[in-house]
């Protein structure tokens, strides 16, 4: 596991863009896994800036998000689908056809946890995901608990992430109360993992992540068995650690 401490959230946003810029240089039709959430909106602005420079091209790439909130039209302004196509899919040239988000509004949201989990597999697995982390320990939205679904599954949240995400919504009573999401499994299975966090509110996070034991409980620790981590972190969020 790699620990790359940055002075401040822009500084840490342009490393983590440049090593996704990397990725995608050196393997143009790479498969990424992305992730939503205040904290890569940074990173997502760097890579755009290189994209308007000239210095990236996306057009060959597939993306893998996360998560999505179940029953939440892809056209509301807390969706994901739309998160993910205002600030960054909009503005790059990715193709439509290659980005891939689950459909929280399917029908038999069962058979699409199935497809998403067979659609990552037939892309030959994600190079490279992104990942941001809830104060709980959260990663995508697999929540603490005493057991861990390994593949893409509809899950409930816990409050605490409801009472942390009620700040995208008019109120808390608007937050959905579940969501499909990546397993644990299948994110270990992305060939190298990046995991971004910054604030003193993530300190502590962070602190069990990298130095905690391995637990259910605190979803985030089993990063520490994967074999190509790195975390990317302001000083803030670095505080708890060595």
């Amino acid at each position: 596991m790699r620990i790359i401490v940055e002075k401040n959230y822009d500084t840490m946003s342009k490393k983590a863009a440049l090593i996704v810029a990397s990725q995608v240089i050196l393997k143009p039709n790479c498969i990424l896994g992305l992730a939503t959430g205040s904290t890569p909106l940074g990173m997502y602005r760097e890579l755009i800036a290189m994209f308007k420079k000239g210095e990236i091209d996306f057009s060959k790439i597939k993306t893998f998000n996360l998560d999505e909130y179940y029953q939440l039209p892809p056209d509301k302004a807390q969706s994901y689908h739309f998160f993910m196509a205002e600030n960054l899919f909009n503005h790059i040239n990715v193709k439509p056809e290659n980005i891939h988000i689950p459909e929280g509004m399917a029908i038999d949201i069962q058979k699409e946890c199935k497809e998403y989990e067979s659609a990552i597999e037939q892309a030959g697995g994600i190079d490279l995901q992104v990942l941001g982390i809830g104060e709980n320990g959260h990663i995508g939205f697999n929540e603490p608990g005493d057991s861990l679904r390994a593949q893409t599954q509809l899950v409930g949240l816990a409050e605490d992430t409801i009472k942390a995400n009620s700040r995208f919504f008019d109120s808390r009573d608007e937050v959905p109360r579940q969501a499909v999401t990546m397993g644990l499994g299948t994110i270990l299975k992305a060939r190298r993992i990046l995991l971004l966090a910054n604030g003193p509110k993530k300190a502590q996070a962070i602190k069990e992540t990298v130095s905690g034991y391995i637990t259910t409980k605190f979803p985030s620790s089993f990063l520490q068995i994967h074999p190509d981590v790195t975390l990317i972190l302001d000083q803030e969020a670095a505080s708890l650690i060595r």
